[in-house]
């Protein structure tokens, strides 16, 4: 029997899965796919991931995670990472992170953390003071009063693994892309985009900060906004060769792991009283070194239905006076961003089925770089059956 042109198409193009969004969380479900055997195409709007996936500190934290699924989640992820640079040749820094501890109440803070949620839910940290701070990086950084390790903490250069990670999927698990298209439509087993109608035993939307586009009724209902971030890329004016990501205890009022301990009180009051601006802004500090000599620094935190296109240059001056003062160096601006990320749903990720063999998978907060991967294992394992 003759097949028309039309028909041959729609035969051709039939897969397991389609994704819609090549940034981490649709590449994770791209990996937990194709590991399986099955057939996957994924769509993404630009030539390049542009989103949230490229804007980040690379930073995949597990000690900043909350107990409970978070914490496992990211755990989990550590693992997915450490085979993703074998297999697609990431650069991966393994040696975790470090938290300063600047103040008095950030010290007792972090003393806390070890003595009594670090132990009971096995966090691997370390807590350096005296010698053992002196001796970090040759007393680049004695002027605090201590330095929370977290060994489990992970570091990449996002706008270079994100493409390496593209490449392997491709190249050997035969993940098929399309890039610079638009995904129009999506209902139940097929999908209209600009490279044409695709059909599939499921699709899953993974559509970042985008809630408009694709199934708009559902994602209103989560009610999220978009966290918009000033980000900065420094040199510093020493050579540091810094190889670890780096935080403050400004961070502690912000992380689950902490923000929820009685002795973060203090910490969030020092801060409106001392520095209220950090707290109106979202300031808390994050550094993470490229494999290039430079520092990836930031950030600041607004939220809104929309992301402003205008960056406030005191934030910029406010969170470069804190690098400079937590690296104990002057640093040279060479490049500025803005990151975005969706935000403020009813938990932290959100993974809808609105309809049969149709899915969308959101993160709530900026951490899916920690939990996507596992996150993307748990519920392609779901959809295809296994539990």
């Amino acid at each position: 029997m003759a097949v028309s042109y039309s028909e041959h198409l729609s035969m051709t193009q039939h897969k397991d899965l389609l994704i819609v969004g090549a940034g981490i969380l649709g590449l994770s479900h791209a990996y937990a796919a194709a590991r399986r055997g099955l057939k996957i195409t994924v769509f993404e709007r630009t030539a390049t991931p542009l989103g949230a996936s490229v804007r980040n500190f690379g930073q995949a934290l597990v000690t900043g995670q909350p107990p409970g699924p978070m914490l496992e989640l990211a755990k989990a992820s550590r693992e997915i990472w450490g085979q993703w640079a074998q297999l697609a040749g990431l650069q991966l820094k393994r040696n975790g992170s470090y938290l300063f501890a600047r103040t008095e109440a950030e010290e007792h803070l972090l003393e806390a953390f070890c003595a009594g949620r670090a132990v009971e839910h096995d966090y691997r940290v370390n807590l350096l003071r005296g010698a053992a701070l002196r001796d970090l990086y040759g007393g680049q950084f004695s002027h605090h009063r201590a330095a929370l390790h977290g060994m489990d903490d992970q570091q990449l250069y996002s706008r270079e693994a994100i493409p390496a990670l593209i490449d392997y999927l491709r190249r050997e698990l035969n993940v098929e892309f399309h890039f610079s298209t638009l995904v129009r439509d999506v209902e139940p087993g097929r999908l209209q985009s600009t490279a044409g109608t695709f059909t599939a035993e499921q699709i899953i939307v993974c559509s970042g900060h985008d809630y408009q586009t694709l199934l708009a009724e559902p994602i209103a209902a989560l009610d999220p906004q978009i966290c918009r971030l000033q980000m900065l890329r420094a040199r510093p004016q020493i050579d540091l060769n810094l190889q670890h990501a780096l935080l403050t205890g400004l961070s502690c009022v912000h992380y689950g792991a902490f923000a929820d301990l009685p002795e973060a009180a203090a910490v969030q009051a020092q801060i409106l009283r001392e520095q209220p601006h950090l707290q109106e802004n979202g300031i808390h500090l994050l550094i993470s070194p490229t494999p290039y000599g430079e520092l990836i620094i930031g950030d600041s935190h607004h939220y809104g239905s929309d992301p402003s296109p205008f960056n406030a240059e005191q934030v910029d001056n406010w969170m470069l006076e804190l690098a400079e003062q937590t690296l104990g160096c002057k640093v040279q601006v060479v490049e500025r961003w803005q990151g975005v990320y969706g935000s403020r749903g009813p938990g932290p990720f959100s993974f809808l089925r609105p309809a049969p063999g149709l899915s969308v998978a959101l993160m709530h907060s900026g951490v899916g770089m920690s939990v996507g991967p596992a996150m993307a294992e748990r519920n392609v394992a779901q959809l295809f059956g296994e539990n």
